[in-house]
């Protein structure tokens, strides 16, 4: 029989990343393309144990939960989030299947067909599928290494009069990139003035490579709680990154009215989160030393991107060029002008190895000679061989483009 889809479905773009993980699957391919962490790092002893003691201890783990989530373990992230400046009350937050659900509960409560949201670019690959799932206006704000632009993000919030404002500012997917102190002052204030909310997506905020105190500016949330007046900042977070993905635990904190919405539109779309990994997770957080883990998996990762560093830069490819990333699990490449990553990917795989070409981070104007590196999931050993994978990938295509 036919069937009717919905108008939202002609919306739905598929991940490009997930569409390069299944190619990939099975094969000797080293993959440089799935923002995964290093399975090897898990601290799977210390989650198996908080586990065992949730099922030994109470059976109600296994029973219905409140859709806002597991009071005690939002109790426990407010308190972490108060010691990183941003000073939420447990009532002020709802839990998520990961951070990824709560840029959708926020869509689905705020954006109406045609309603005008704000995005740098590049910026987050499944945050554009959501957006245009809800068939968002999605409208570019200039930016540089240090941010948005202010004047032309005023040029946008007077023109477009926005619902939303979207963001990764530390160590943004896919680039990489960290905004300045300064950005973010004048983003927030920008947002204040216009009355546009603002929507900061931190999953990777805490894999920081400078230990030193005062090394990153302030998280956008933060900076706004310092101010007199509304909140305009929505904040969400994840587990994901610093535990392990697959207990799918996220955070959205906002205004409690707010989140009071999203409670119901999170009703509508699956009663609640995971009770169990929940109950776990606030067990794990009271006997394991979270902040410890972090610490490691940091000084790890910095030491593989240091490492796929090093070997892009002794290759001198010609017109090349990239910023180390000051924390988080992406390095952004740009190439020169001539090649197209997209049309490098199937050769690349070929020979191979994987990665993202750059064009599937924009909603407009895409650049098509840049692509998106992770450097936290593939082991050390095997990154050398990676970039060498990736230069004959890049010799074959160079040689397409000769004039026969």
């Amino acid at each position: 029989m036919k069937i009717n889809y919905a108008e939202m479905t002609n919306h739905l773009g598929s991940s490009a990343v997930r569409d390069i993980l299944k190619i990939t699957q099975g094969k000797d391919i080293i993959s440089l393309a799935g923002g995964l962490p290093a399975e090897e790092l898990f601290p799977v002893e210390a989650v198996r144990d908080a586990y065992s003691r949730v099922l030994s201890s109470d059976v109600s783990a296994l029973q219905y939960g409140l859709t806002e989530g597991y009071l005690p373990l939002r109790e426990a992230v407010a308190a972490r989030l108060g010691q990183q400046g941003i000073p939420v009350s447990a009532q002020e937050m709802l839990l998520t299947t990961g951070s990824q659900q709560a840029i959708d509960l926020l869509c689905r409560i705020l954006i109406d067909p045609g309603d005008a949201v704000l995005v740098e670019a590049p910026t987050y690959l499944a945050a554009l599928q959501v957006l245009g799932s809800y068939r968002a206006d999605i409208r570019v704000v200039d930016s540089d290494e240090q941010g948005m632009l202010p004047e032309h993000l005023e040029e946008q919030l007077r023109t477009h009069r926005p619902k939303l404002l979207y963001a990764v500012p530390t160590f943004n997917n896919p680039s990489g990139a960290t905004w300045s102190k300064e950005r973010r002052e004048q983003v927030v204030g920008l947002c204040r003035k216009y009355g546009v909310l603002i929507l900061e997506d931190n999953p990777y905020g805490e894999i920081a490579f400078d230990n030193t105190p005062g090394a990153y500016p302030p998280a956008l949330a933060a900076i706004d709680r310092s101010l007199d007046g509304d909140s305009c900042v929505i904040y969400t977070g994840t587990f994901s990154k610093i535990v392990a993905p697959g207990l799918r635990t996220g955070w959205i904190t906002g205004p409690l009215e707010l989140i009071r919405v999203v409670a119901k539109a999170k009703q509508a779309a699956d009663l609640h989160s995971s009770a169990i990994d929940q109950r776990a997770l606030h067990e794990l957080l009271q006997s394991f030393d979270l902040e410890g883990h972090i610490r490691l998996i940091s000084r790890e990762y910095q030491s593989r991107m240091k490492l796929l560093s090093a070997e892009l830069s002794s290759r001198n490819w010609e017109g090349a060029r990239f910023l180390e990333p000051r924390g988080g699990m992406f390095l952004w490449l740009t190439l020169p002008g001539r090649i197209n990553t997209a049309e490098l990917l199937p050769l690349a795989v070929e020979q191979g190895v994987a990665f993202v070409p750059g064009e599937v981070f924009y909603s407009a104007r895409p650049l098509k000679n840049a692509m998106r590196l992770n450097f936290t999931h593939t082991r050390p050993e095997l990154l050398p061989l990676a970039v060498q994978r990736l230069e004959t990938a890049m010799s074959r295509y160079e040689e397409r483009l000769l004039p026969m």
